[in-house]
């Protein structure tokens, strides 16, 4: 197998000296030859570390979009003025409308923004991942995740309308992976379909393998107790090698997951890189 490595290009923090954070989520991976992007925060802070960090993307081959949230397609105008025309793996439901409900009752728009939605249909050469799909080289994506816990939901108050009636099911949430010799990784963008639902999935996917490491978000800022206490037994039961929650997934369920999972849970700040 080849070598990969990761690249942390977007997240909620950042430790080192001129990188900058957002709330929002953007990879970097090298799988052998191929260089794919994976989602792209919510603005030009991509562009900026990217720079900071010595990436390149114009050597992208592909981009990924975990899901059609602004904090994670926000970059994308910024990000295909570097990429040039690549090829782009997205869920069509990613590009439709997207609100959340507030606290009062008003809702605000969480969708990809418009320039960016243009930008992606003039510049990328899209292809709709409505089932499990090759990216290329050693990468794939998942697709819609089937939803079969008892105990999981998106983790929000999400809508496809503005009068909050009409309930986002986040079809297009999706997740990406590949093998390498210690077992399958996965990189999830939020995990709106549960991460136990697309770890699941995933082993379904590549049954010879077990799951090595996870990054990404989790969505798990909003799980109440018995969702942990649930989430908890499930990853204990796939005895998951390495665990990098991110972003959405919210302090205290990340303190949660490094008392469970002592010496496997680790940070991944802007700039942090993982090889494979």
């Amino acid at each position: 197998m080849q070598p990969a490595r990761l690249t942390v290009l977007v997240e909620n923090t950042a430790l080192r000296r001129g990188l900058l954070a957002e709330h929002g989520l953007a990879f970097w991976l090298e799988l052998g030859p191929r260089r794919v992007l994976f989602d792209s925060g919510q603005s030009n802070v991509l562009c900026h570390n990217a720079e900071r960090l010595g990436v390149d993307l114009g050597r992208a081959d592909s981009l990924v979009l975990s899901h059609g949230h602004y904090d994670h397609t926000g970059g994308l105008s910024a990000a295909l003025e570097k990429t040039g025309p690549v090829k782009a793996f997205v869920h069509p439901a990613a590009l439709g409308p997207k609100y959340a409900r507030n606290a009062d009752g008003t809702a605000r728009d969480i969708g990809m923004p418009a320039p960016c939605r243009d930008a992606l249909r003039q510049t990328a050469d899209v292809t709709f991942t409505e089932q499990p799909m090759d990216v290329g080289g050693a990468l794939r994506v998942t697709g819609p995740v089937p939803r079969l816990t008892d105990f999981e939901d998106t983790g929000g108050p999400f809508f496809v309308d503005s009068s909050c009636r009409r309930p986002d099911e986040l079809t297009d949430d999706q997740a990406a992976f590949f093998e390498t010799a210690e077992g399958t990784v996965v990189i999830l963008g939020c995990a709106h379909a549960g991460i136990i639902n697309t770890l699941r999935y995933v082993r379904q996917l590549v049954p010879r393998q077990p799951i090595h490491t996870v990054v990404g978000g989790t969505h798990l800022t909003t799980a109440d107790e018995a969702r942990m206490d649930a989430t908890v037994a499930a990853l204990r039961q796939m005895e998951i090698g390495r665990l990098m929650p991110v972003h959405c997934t919210g302090s205290a369920a990340a303190t949660r997951l490094r008392q469970e999972f002592p010496g496997r849970v680790q940070a991944c700040p802007v700039g942090a890189v993982v090889e494979f």
